[in-house]
């Protein structure tokens, strides 16, 4: 499968790169075609401009700077997502690409009064979070209501084929896990991975 990997976190040196790096590493020892695009590590802006905004409903050509990340969306039948979940949801870096990435006739076409919106991005039919968190799960779950997991798997999914495939990887209270927890965190990161059908 071609697999598009999604990295949101500032820190090099962080578990959460850790666990993109075995996310990215398994995939390709499992026979998968591998892309990474690592938002903070190429600079991405993830802040619309009011010209982008604009013109987003328009026809013509994305910026520069979203073209290419428009191509790997395209390219890709998998998506993967490695980031921290920092208040409830995905960090700003990650939402802003999204905002500026997953556009009209990209992912998603406009509804008009006669014709509903409908999904784009149809060659897509994996789609896969791998994050850390610093609630508990029950608090995370049934007092906020997972904001940034519905966001991704219902809503992004939305755009997808209609039988795309999902799974959510999270680790709750990261900030009080020790060595132990985190690497049976990191080996069921990598079996997730090796269960994706190549």
């Amino acid at each position: 499968m071609r697999l598009l990997v999604i990295h949101a976190h500032p820190v090099p040196e962080s578990f959460n790169s850790a666990l993109c790096r075995a996310a990215v590493e398994t995939a390709r020892a499992a026979g998968h075609e591998v892309r990474l695009i690592d938002l903070y590590a190429e600079g991405f802006n993830p802040v619309m401009s009011a010209e982008e905004r604009r013109a987003y409903h328009d026809d013509g050509p994305p910026p520069p700077d979203v073209a290419p990340h428009i191509e790997a969306l395209k390219w890709a039948e998998g998506l993967i997502f490695v980031y921290p979940t920092w208040w409830y949801a995905q960090p700003a870096m990650l939402k802003g690409w999204m905002d500026r990435v997953w556009r009209p006739g990209v992912t998603f076409s406009v509804p008009t009064p006669t014709e509903p919106m409908r999904p784009a991005l149809t060659n897509v039919r994996l789609i896969g979070v791998i994050t850390t968190l610093g609630s508990p799960w029950w608090f995370w779950t049934f007092l906020i209501g997972a904001p940034g997991r519905r966001m991704i798997l219902r809503g992004l999914r939305f755009c997808t084929a209609r039988r795309t495939k999902t799974f959510w990887l999270g680790l709750h209270e990261m900030d009080t896990q020790d060595a132990t927890t985190r690497a049976r965190y990191l080996d069921r990161v990598r079996a997730r991975i090796r269960h994706i059908p190549v």
